[in-house]
């Protein structure tokens, strides 16, 4: 992925400009009129992300900084239990077809994940939220329209997609759990979005793996992304959100079996620690569906 920087324009919006905002969403996310229709299937399942988009990091240069609550603003890739450890991440959901199938094969290899929520699905699926803490996974904000432009927007904006679906997603866990992580939808991060992520208890959370599950190209073409590309660095990145994941289901099963025979464990991305995976950045690529 590559993220856009933007000079820091943080302030008091009117109004009128986050409404105007607000209302670019119908045409901006997942590069179609909406996310998810009544029934809570996919809309569209395009999820286009930029030319140029790097899966590795953001659009800015991802340089951290410290924020008031001791969570750097910098992209988190590295893992809390150092080593080879692998960190799991599924992004989109919760979806009531699939994401208790992900949480079953989570279970079966003993394995913890970071599920990173769409605040509408959130809201509209409170159980799924709680399954995920009491299984003892972590949450990571994902926005609340999952809108991949949202880098090219106001920061009183960037604002609202961030913190509402934060908002949404803790109420829907209950509990007093927490999100820890903010993921921009596309890897459109920007200086400001990562800043206040941070400033509110999340450490922005990139990619080094894409499997490109979202394009469903084949359990196979999945299971062999992971296998080619995870010496890019250690967070991998699935979906169980935006349309049938049956083939992520089969190809994470297939996945944790051969980390375990790798002798690859699995843990959380880091919080607080600054990010020391070794792996450099994935070269940039053409814009193709799947980027998270």
């Amino acid at each position: 992925m590559s993220f856009l920087a933007r000079a820091n324009t943080k302030g008091v919006r009117t109004g009128a400009a986050v409404v105007a905002s607000a209302a670019a969403v119908a045409v901006t996310v997942w590069g179609a009129a909406a996310l998810f229709g009544p029934d809570g299937t996919a809309a569209s399942q395009q999820n286009v992300a930029r030319p140029g988009a790097s899966d590795h990091s953001g659009g800015d240069d991802g340089r951290p900084g410290q924020q008031p609550q001791g969570i750097p603003d910098g992209i988190a890739h590295a893992s809390e239990s150092g080593g080879n450890a692998v960190n799991i991440t599924i992004d989109d959901g919760p979806d009531p077809r699939w994401t208790p199938q992900v949480l079953d094969v989570l279970r079966r290899h003993d394995v913890k994940a970071t599920f990173c929520m769409v605040g509408s699905q959130a809201k509209a699926h409170p159980d799924l939220v709680k399954k995920v803490v009491a299984a003892g996974h972590r949450l990571c904000d994902h926005t609340m329209n999952h809108d991949t432009a949202m880098d090219k927007k106001p920061v009183g904006y960037q604002e609202q997609q961030i913190l509402e679906a934060k908002k949404l997603i803790e109420e829907a866990a209950g509990g007093g759990a927490k999100v820890e992580y903010y993921r921009a939808p596309g890897g459109a991060f920007t200086p400001d979005s990562r800043r206040i992520a941070a400033a509110h208890g999340m450490r922005p959370l990139g990619w080094n793996v894409d499997t490109k599950d979202f394009g469903k190209p084949g359990t196979a073409a999945i299971v062999n992304a992971v296998k080619r590309e995870i010496g890019n660095g250690p967070t991998v990145l699935f979906h169980d959100g935006g349309g049938n994941r049956a083939q992520t289901v089969d190809a994470l099963d297939q996945v944790l079996t051969w980390l375990k025979e790798q002798g690859r464990p699995t843990g959380f991305p880091v919080r607080t620690a600054p990010d020391t995976a070794d792996a450099p950045a994935s070269p940039a690529a053409p814009a193709t569906p799947g980027a998270s």
